[in-house]
């Protein structure tokens, strides 16, 4: 069974939400051999709830979700069915990758069943642009600045202070994220 943290922000998690949200998102893990420790977050704001959920499985995949409507339940139901269709997307990429110990076989053999119309599994991801460009040593502030004048959603650059590359990214609520190596 997974573990599961889960975490309210400007709200109180129920007992009964806390196990519909247990009962729902752990359907995800059936589809899997190992899963880490997920996460969910709810949080309640000007009238919309929010709910992302971070799922660690094999080999360091990450499924992450997030949805926002007027009802906790339903934005619990809408992640549900964003991170199936992660898994379904990407299910032959990932069946290959992990050489068959990745998937549970039970679960494969019955997803190929289903019919699957709107997923095209075959799909090949084509690289249309290459860009190569000098990573320079610079602080997290700074790389912001350079992402805002660039008027890109990312920026790619080496932490002064570490001396790793990192990535410092615009969130959709509007406020910026950073990505380092471990």
């Amino acid at each position: 069974m997974a573990t599961f943290t889960v975490r309210g922000k400007n709200m109180e998690v129920t007992p009964a939400l806390r196990e519909y949200v247990e009962k729902r998102v752990g359907k995800v893990t059936k589809y899997f051999e190992h899963v880490g420790e997920i996460t969910v977050l709810l949080t309640a704001s000007k009238g919309r709830h929010i709910v992302e959920v971070t799922v660690p499985v094999d080999k360091g995949v990450i499924l992450r979700g997030e949805e926002a409507t007027m009802d906790m339940y339903t934005s619990i139901d809408l992640v549900v069915d964003k991170l199936e269709r992660q898994i379904h997307k990407h299910k032959t990429k990932l069946q290959k990758r992990f050489r068959g110990g990745g998937f549970k076989s039970e679960m494969v053999a019955e997803e190929a069943g289903r019919p699957q119309t709107h997923i095209d599994e075959s799909a090949e991801y084509t690289v249309v642009k290459t860009k190569r460009f000098a990573v320079k040593p610079m602080d997290v502030q700074e790389a912001i600045m350079q992402m805002n004048m660039i008027n890109h959603d990312f920026f790619v650059f080496r932490d002064s202070d570490t001396e790793e590359v990192s990535v410092v990214y615009r969130r959709t609520d509007g406020n910026y994220g950073l990505i380092q190596p471990n």
